[in-house]
């Protein structure tokens, strides 16, 4: 028997036996399933079933040990739209493994059945069903990691977003609260940020206030040194506030140049003398 006809041998039988695997290894998805509904339930089925369909069709092809030729497309974007979406709801990559990995037990049932008498064709097709499933198996963990990781990085890019928020204190006047630890991801965030708020507004005083920022290092320093030189650029000044005693002696020690940069404690006080530099006081009510 050619390659070809034992390919088409296996393909014939899970596609005749189709309803029958489908059933076994639907039981044995749902009894692994911990999270089940109506909706999931009717989605694993639908799966199940076109999983064991695209499966028998590739089979089919006689590429046994390459899950990377054409006659696997089918089966890999199956497999990747099954994993992808099981890693954005939450599932853990053995779960969505064993989608696959399950497979093995009612197969080779019927494989014994459709092969009965031949025991040396039994145990070769049993050997190639097996190291098939196992590279699709790793082919969804490889999808699943991949799709986490895009998660983790957009959520990680919304994060920095929303911890470098730009506000509007008065006409004419911003105000960049920083809180936690600047690196250069976020840093290059903030200067987008800000550089974005000046040109909307057109203001032309923007405070950046770290009295959130834990430690201010040489690395520190000169992300603020160049997010004032390009807010300047922009025809905006800046002034930091936040100037904590221990920071002070920090830039002090560091050596980092200030001179050319207005500082204040507080950003009450910075707001104090943006107003001014822009003609408005404040008046206290008697």
């Amino acid at each position: 028997m050619t390659t070809k006809d034992y390919a088409t041998r296996i393909s014939q039988l899970i596609l005749d036996q189709q309803a029958a695997i489908g059933a076994e290894w639907l039981g044995q998805l749902e009894a692994l399933t911990v999270r089940s509904n109506a909706a999931s339930k009717e989605q694993l089925r639908n799966h199940t079933q076109q999983f064991l369909t695209t499966f028998a069709n590739a089979t089919r092809g006689g590429e046994l040990d390459n899950i990377d030729h054409r006659s696997w497309d089918d089966v890999r974007d199956l497999l990747a739209e099954i994993s992808s979406s099981r890693a954005r709801s939450g599932s853990t990559p053995s779960e969505t493994a064993t989608f696959v990995f399950s497979l093995k037990q009612p197969v080779f049932a019927h494989l014994r059945q459709g092969f009965e008498g031949d025991n040396e064709a039994i145990a070769s097709a049993s050997w190639t069903i097996s190291t098939l499933l196992d590279k699709l198996g790793l082919y969804t963990i490889e999808v699943f990691q991949k799709t986490k990781d895009q998660i983790i990085v957009r959520q990680q890019q919304e994060l920095l977003e929303l911890s470098t928020p730009v506000v509007k204190l008065w006409n004419g006047i911003l105000a960049l609260p920083l809180i936690g630890t600047l690196d250069s991801a976020r840093t290059q965030v903030v200067m987008e940020n800000i550089l974005q708020k000046i040109v909307d507004t057109g203001a032309a005083i923007a405070i950046i206030d770290i009295t959130g920022v834990p430690t201010v290092d040489t690395l520190v320093a000169q992300h603020l040194m160049k997010t004032i030189a390009a807010a300047r650029l922009m025809g905006a000044d800046c002034i930091i506030s936040g100037i904590r005693p221990q920071i002070a002696q920090t830039i002090v020690h560091l050596g980092v140049n200030l001179e050319d940069v207005t500082t204040k404690a507080t950003l009450a006080d910075a707001f104090v003398v943006a107003l001014e530099r822009t003609g408005t006081s404040v008046i206290a009510k008697a």
